[in-house]
């Protein structure tokens, strides 16, 4: 599918403006239109997102994902938890192609989708699993990301799971969202703000690692 030039610069600037330190910007900005062409397509049938045209998602979710990707950096492995649309983890695996990354999403339709865009866009690097984190067989991760997935108690447990030991633990949070600074099973844990490109829009992350014992 091939991508709005529109939408493909608007990309090409938010990672210009963050300063993104991928290799070659206009191929990453094109594969993140290609993205949003997809999630557009499909949404009108399966609902994916309220956003309703290719800008609006490149705007609100694909530049939300690129801001998320700078605060974690370069990770040898990843598992998004509730990856609904593919958000953030497609737009970091074609960011970090290096990276091997585990899209975890219960529904099945959603996983059909993921699915369709990792063949579409040729994502070697990236699996999808049908299922719910908690009950499917977990395999470590360096790097365990869940956003909206559900409550944070039950969330940390949930990525703790996915996580190898040392590994860590990452929850874009919503404004309103409570979380315990220190849950059981984390060695250490913060509070990370950012921005997204083009917006300037707020964002904030919870950021822990795992215990290594």
């Amino acid at each position: 599918m091939a991508p709005n030039p529109a939408v493909a610069l608007l990309l090409r600037q938010g990672l210009e403006e963050l300063g993104s330190s991928v290799a070659d910007r206009e191929l990453v900005a094109t594969r993140l239109a290609e993205l949003c062409e997809l999630v557009h397509a499909w949404g009108q049938r399966l609902n994916l997102t309220a956003h309703r045209s290719p800008e609006a998602i490149a705007r609100e979710l694909a530049l939300d994902a690129v801001a998320l990707e700078s605060v974690i950096g370069p990770t040898a492995s990843l598992a998004d938890i509730g990856s609904g649309a593919g958000f953030p983890g497609l737009p970091i695996a074609i960011l970090r192609p290096d990276s091997v990354l585990t899209l975890i999403e219960a529904r099945e339709r959603r996983h059909h989708f993921l699915r369709h865009a990792i063949r579409t866009l040729g994502l070697s690097n990236v699996q999808a699993l049908h299922g719910r984190a908690e009950a499917l067989e977990p395999a470590p991760h360096a790097c365990v990301v869940a956003q909206g997935a559900g409550p944070f108690s039950e969330v940390i447990g949930w990525m703790l799971r996915w996580a190898m030991p040392g590994g860590r633990l990452v929850i874009p949070l919503s404004d309103r969202q409570r979380v315990d600074v220190a849950p059981k099973g984390v060695a250490e844990a913060r509070l990370v703000e950012y921005s997204v490109p083009l917006s300037g829009r707020a964002r904030r992350a919870w950021i822990g690692v795992r215990q290594a014992t």
